[in-house]
């Protein structure tokens, strides 16, 4: 059985066509994200791997964390925006409800609605910092006395 390809089939090929030419010069120029760079020397894993996984990694992490209780700080949300934190004008770190947010530049293109700052902070701790920093020192200062009364 042949097929016959009337002006009607015609017709829609030509809309198709016009409606694509119409859309690209838009495609064109929609504007992708470009993040900002972290602080270290590289993430945690390569880049390529963290943008289409990073998801899956936080899950796991948080997995491990709250319902097994082994923490680190690889894959945790609060090292991602410590290392990822953008400043705004005044110097300070801007929060997720700025487009200038490292999370929120990728998220806002992708249309992807994130609820991890409703109860995480979106900023870096700085008391948490001065803690990790003071927690060390204890470390550091125990071990050190262990040295000297171990024989």
């Amino acid at each position: 059985m042949k097929r016959a390809f009337g002006p009607s089939h015609r017709a829609g090929r030509g809309a198709l066509l016009a409606l694509i030419l119409l859309a690209a010069p838009a495609l064109a120029e929609t504007p992708i994200p470009h993040p900002p760079r972290g602080k270290g020397e590289h993430c945690v894993a390569d880049t390529a791997f963290m943008r289409r996984n990073h998801m899956d990694m936080m899950f796991a992490h948080r997995t491990e964390a709250v319902h097994e209780g082994v923490r680190t700080e690889k894959f945790s949300l609060a090292g991602c925006v410590a290392c990822h934190a953008v400043k705004g004008e005044d110097g300070k770190p801007v929060a997720y409800a700025s487009e200038k947010h490292f999370c929120r530049s990728c998220h806002s293109y992708a249309a992807v609605s994130i609820d991890c700052f409703e109860c995480h902070k979106s900023t870096p701790d700085e008391t948490a910092k001065t803690a990790n920093a003071s927690e060390r020192q204890d470390e550091e200062k125990l071990a050190a006395h262990l040295r000297e009364v171990k024989p």
